[in-house]
């Protein structure tokens, strides 16, 4: 008897590279109401396009109407990567073509296989979509008091994508538990105490969103917890012990293998790269790199930060008014 196409089209999208891969079917989101709550709280910060969408983000069938299912991935970057100032997603290429990429390819497979002209679209981190809602309902994992998708048997170092589809599939068994139990490490170690509650952050304290997503100075109540990060915040996946037992070596060939320019250990000296930057060498650095989203001027400004809780002082005194 042959293999189902559900079964082989989940051994496809590992065949194409990714680490995990499950199905479900689109409807409503069940964590929309928590969302809403949370950006009503303004725990989103300055991330204002978080509120576009907030009709289509509740109910899954509507951003691309006509899709009923989605196949959903998840792709190690590598949690044992030694830790340092620029957090281990952002140290190889942008992983967003990466994975558009692969479910591109993945929807080719799909219409090859079925026949016929499939309708499909690829999202990650894109789109008025819930990654981890549809991960959990596709059996990938649950979500962790520190709110990032946790798999038994990776951790959480791996990033999320889905292809949504106009044909009807046969769902995996929703992750239905949660295998925290009483552990707080997450929550204890987190540098600047940004989780309000097990499973809910406010992004305005989170080092993460201080060094990437925010734009303008950085408030001077974070900036000693900010210590040696550059770019991003690994802390509170480093301490659970998923990541401790699980997490996987970084790729060593390929395009998430991370580039040594940005694996280094040493914050003053990618401080000090950081904060000499002009825009030519800026293009060059961030060139296929999801660091260019920090912008030339918040990767000089992190760079200040990380110059002054060193005690070293900053060659242009401009940047120490951006800090």
């Amino acid at each position: 008897m042959s293999d189902s196409f559900e079964v082989r089209l989940r051994a496809q999208a590992l065949g194409l590279g990714f680490d995990l891969a499950g199905l479900t079917t689109l409807g409503p989101a069940e964590t929309a109401g928590a969302f809403d709550d949370w950006l009503a709280q303004g725990f989103h910060g300055g991330m204002e396009y978080l509120r576009r969408g907030a009709e289509l983000r509740a109910d899954m069938t509507r951003p691309e109407p006509g899709m009923v299912s989605a196949v959903v991935v998840a792709l190690d970057y590598g949690g044992k990567s030694p830790a340092g100032p620029i957090a281990r997603y952002a140290r190889g290429e942008d992983y967003h073509r990466v994975m558009w990429d692969r479910l591109e390819a993945l929807l080719a497979w799909v219409r090859a296989e079925r026949g016929e002209a499939v309708r499909g679209r690829a999202y990650v981190d894109t789109g008025p979509i819930l990654e981890r809602d549809l991960a959990r309902r596709a059996g990938l994992g649950w979500f962790g008091k520190n709110t990032m998708l946790i798999n038994p048997d990776r951790g959480s170092f791996f990033f999320i994508g889905a292809l949504f589809l106009d044909l009807a599939l046969s769902p995996d068994v929703p992750f239905a538990t949660s295998h925290c139990g009483t552990c707080t490490r997450c929550l204890d170690a987190c540098p600047t105490q940004a989780f309000v509650a097990p499973g809910v952050m406010d992004a305005r304290r989170c080092i993460s969103y201080l060094t990437i997503e925010h734009r303008g100075p950085i408030p001077d109540e974070f900036h000693a917890a900010i210590g040696d990060h550059l770019y991003g915040c690994d802390v509170c996946q480093d301490v659970c012990p998923w990541n401790v037992k699980f997490a996987s070596a970084p790729p060593t060939t390929g395009p998430l293998a991370p580039h040594p320019a940005l694996s280094g250990t040493d914050p003053v000296a990618l401080a000090r790269e950081f904060h000499s930057l002009d825009p030519v060498r800026y293009r060059e650095m961030t060139r296929d790199s999801a660091m260019a989203r920090a912008k030339l001027e918040g990767l000089q400004r992190n760079a200040a930060v990380v110059l002054a809780n060193r005690s070293l002082p900053s060659d242009d005194s401009s940047l120490q008014t951006q800090r």
